[in-house]
């Protein structure tokens, strides 16, 4: 149970989504209230283009071969943000059956609502869900009352891209792997950029925004590589309060000091990336359709695993930004959503998935099972997410942790970006804030 406090801030949150809750109800009153029953299910789905078209194939194959329950599909209605909008959807009771675009973040404080399927009562989930993953990863999905309401579906790897031409020049036989050689490629390429004085290039960039989300791309892929994959909220209390969080809040801090990383906000210029005004970023396997459109034919990039402190011994684990399906309480016919989403989330709906979205599925063995041998044949850089998606986590499972990530965020910017606190400080006063979340 969450304490009082916790209670309070998400009574918060929710009540400030209200407003957006009346949106979404007046457009749902122009809807027939009765085009979803038992025999025709309602599906949202991701307004991003490729899921569209990847949701308009698998209803379609399913409303050919099925004609007694009935899939309508819509992308998740515009909003600020799809959370946002799901969360309006909630409080208006205007949810669809299924949906397809969960931040596995916000899954724990819906299952405490108690408007999710607790999809391990339907029968054959957990054969299925087994088949498809790992028990670590069905240990990461599991909430805190011992129910899964989520299918882990689908994943987005957070690596380092690099410019392979400024690597090369800087005579390195590959992107930095430790804390140590990115300072030290750091200083290198800011000595050949800056004999004038003016530094208009930086080896790296991250976002300054203190918005909580923003440690997806930086602080959060960089304690899961230092940590081996450990959590940030263990036992309703916070965990990061150790080594790792402090050795991430060091190396950012130092990268900002020596201007290594741009304070500037670059994010309003062009493609700073493919413009060679970075090296590197923290960044997904979306990266890779963006820059082949629109870099030029001589620019050459890569990507390779986020850098360890230089001690690091096994496996180097990422965020994975892990986006899952549930199915809704306001579902009149759960048995058939399931056996519509087995179609959609089964070896060819996957591969499917990769071809159409250039995302990918969160399924064991993804980088060695034959079934997806010539995808990742004919998109090699792809193949690199596959291998990194061994060694991917989620987020933990926690109804307050936005509140996390924020308190995370304010004490980044107090300590690496301004250097107003030192790294301990700074990790220790996240992590008390974070337990005042879960005071009884």
């Amino acid at each position: 149970m969450i304490g009082e406090v916790g209670n309070k801030k998400m009574f918060k949150y929710f009540q400030n989504m209200i407003f957006a809750a009346f949106v979404l109800l007046f457009s749902a009153s122009c809807r027939n209230n009765n085009e979803t029953s038992q025999n025709t299910l309602l599906f949202w789905c991701s307004n991003n283009t490729h899921e569209i078209e990847f949701a308009k194939l698998t209803t379609e194959k399913w409303n050919k071969n099925n004609k007694d329950v009935r899939i309508r599909y819509q992308p998740v209605p515009e909003g600020q943000s799809s959370e946002e909008i799901i969360l309006a959807a909630v409080v208006g009771k205007t949810t669809p059956d299924i949906y397809s675009n969960m931040w596995q973040g916000d899954v724990e404080a819906y299952a405490q609502a108690g408007v999710l399927i607790p999809l391990d009562t339907l029968e054959g989930f957990m054969e299925f869900l087994y088949d498809r993953c790992d028990s670590s990863v069905v240990e990461e999905i599991r909430s805190l009352d011992g129910h899964i309401y989520q299918i882990p579906w689908k994943i987005n790897p957070i690596m380092l891209i690099y410019n392979e031409k400024i690597i090369n020049d800087l005579n390195l036989s590959s992107a930095p792997k430790t804390y140590t050689e990115f300072f030290n490629a750091s200083e290198k390429f800011q000595k050949d950029t800056d004999s004038d004085g003016y530094v208009d290039r930086w080896f790296g960039y991250s976002e300054v925004l203190v918005t909580w989300w923003q440690r997806f791309f930086d602080f959060y892929p960089l304690y899961l590589a230092s940590s081996g994959g450990a959590p940030l909220i263990k036992d309703n209390k916070a965990f990061f309060n150790n080594e790792h969080a402090v050795n991430v809040f060091s190396f950012l801090r130092k990268l900002y000091e020596k201007n290594y990383f741009s304070k500037e906000r670059l994010s309003a210029r062009q493609d700073v990336f493919l413009a060679s005004v970075i090296a590197t970023r923290f960044t997904g396997p979306w990266e890779i359709s963006h820059a082949e459109k629109y870099k030029q034919d001589d620019f050459a990039y890569n990507f390779s695993s986020i850098p360890v402190p230089d001690t690091h011994d096994g496996p180097i684990y990422t965020y994975g930004d892990p986006k899952n399906i549930v199915i809704f309480n306001s579902c009149k016919n759960p048995a058939a959503a399931w056996e519509y989403l087995k179609t959609m989330i089964d070896l060819k709906g996957d591969l499917e998935l990769l071809e159409t979205t250039n995302q990918l599925p969160r399924r064991k063995n993804l980088d060695i099972n034959l079934f997806y041998i010539d995808y990742f044949n004919k998109n090699p850089k792809m193949k690199t997410f596959a291998l990194q998606s061994k060694y991917v986590k989620g987020t933990d499972a926690s109804p307050v942790l936005k509140e996390v990530f924020d308190l995370i965020s304010q004490q980044y910017e107090a300590c690496v970006i301004y250097g107003m606190k030192t790294p301990e400080q700074a990790i220790k006063d996240a992590a008390d804030a974070v337990n005042l979340l879960f005071l009884n």
